[in-house]
């Protein structure tokens, strides 16, 4: 299932959630050369987040793995950095793309309920999150951790929270044969996080998908908005919403 609208409409200009998807584009055409090597493997080995490098179990230069056949030094980089840099790196054009058609439809609403400096707050923590919880399930890994997805299921956390009942336009595909249906947030975002739960059970540390940090992301973001809610501005939305 793959969502294509939400039936919520915004109060504002999402003004922070357009800068931050800005931000991941410019990381990704200047930073990472849009997937081109070596630009692409040194930028996820410097600032990507490895959570043995983080927690102390791996050093700078180390060798680490990228893939099955794929290796690089790790980068000098302090590592505490790189929980908030691997935020806005990406490891190919459907990683990103997928990343930033997930924050479109969920950032501008949350964004909306909190207010923009809030948002932004909101965003960086949520993201810290998700990048700590996979880290300390997998302590001593040298997978590097690239990508928003973790700040975006704190999106996603939130929503399911302030907006339960927004009806979720998604495209299904079974098989050959697409179509189109609505469902309440609630039904999607929690198919969603129990995939990030079983696909959590099942990874191994040669990489792929960081799916608890997906689950970090979401429980705290499901936390969080409560004291990062503006409530004048949830009340205004209700309003709508309900209206």
């Amino acid at each position: 299932m793959f969502p294509i609208k939400d039936e919520n409409p915004t109060l504002r200009t999402p003004i922070v959630t357009i800068a931050i998807m800005a931000l991941n584009i410019a990381a990704w055409l200047l930073v990472q050369g849009a997937g081109r090597e070596p630009q692409l493997s040194e930028s996820v080995c410097k600032l990507g987040l490895v959570p043995g490098h983080l927690l102390g179990a791996l050093h700078a230069g180390a060798r680490i793995r990228l893939g099955e056949d794929a290796y690089c030094q790790l980068g000098h980089f302090a590592p505490w950095a790189t929980v908030f840099t691997s935020m806005f790196m990406h490891g190919g054009w459907l990683h990103l793309i997928g990343n930033m058609w997930f924050l479109w439809i969920f950032g501008n609403n949350i964004e909306d309920s909190t207010g923009r400096i809030r948002f932004v707050i909101f965003y960086l923590v949520c993201g810290i999150a998700a990048g700590l919880t996979q880290s300390f399930i997998s302590p001593t890994s040298g997978v590097p951790m690239v990508g928003a997805s973790g700040a975006i299921s704190g999106v996603m956390g939130a929503y399911v929270v302030l907006y339960p009942r927004v009806r979720v336009h998604m495209l299904v595909f079974l098989g050959f044969f697409i179509t189109r249906i609505a469902v309440p947030a609630y039904l999607m975002l929690g198919y969603w996080f129990l995939l990030q739960l079983v696909g959590g059970g099942l990874a191994n540390e040669m990489g792929g998908t960081a799916f608890f940090a997906h689950v970090g992301g979401f429980i705290a973001g499901m936390l969080l908005i409560y004291p990062f809610r503006n409530r004048r501005l949830t009340d205004q939305r209700g309003a709508i919403v309900n209206g």
